[in-house]
């Protein structure tokens, strides 16, 4: 599996920006896609995730209500759609494939795109 993640940027707190995770390779049913995200000197954190079978989504606590994620498996994409933003969302944002049924950790991604660099100003 190949992922590559685009549509990062710099955006007010309160804006919108919306991150696409290209997919190619060999995928599964099983195959659930995440969001990840980094800040300097923090651990890599749990955004959000998706099956690509099914639909069914999870999100973390900091980013629900605001934060939507979504599938095309005709176009192989799974976008992040960020609204309300927040200068603590300024991180770089990874997404990253697993085969296990609830991924929550980076341990438990095993295919990872590079990331795209999102900055909110205050």
């Amino acid at each position: 599996v190949q992922l590559q993640a685009s549509g990062g940027g710099l955006v007010q707190a309160g804006g919108s920006l919306r991150l696409s995770c290209a997919i190619s390779g060999r995928t599964f049913s099983s195959v659930t896609v995440g969001w990840l995200r980094q800040a300097p000197g923090m651990e890599r954190e749990f955004v959000a995730r998706i099956r690509l079978s099914g639909g069914r989504t999870a999100y973390a606590d900091s980013v629900k209500g605001r934060f939507t994620i979504s599938r095309d498996n005709a176009k192989n994409t799974v976008d992040l759609q960020m609204d309300s933003l927040k200068p603590e969302d300024t991180a770089v944002y990874y997404c990253a494939a697993s085969t296990d049924w609830s991924p929550i950790t980076r341990y438990e991604y095993y295919y990872w795109g590079q990331g795209t660099q999102v900055t909110v100003s205050s």
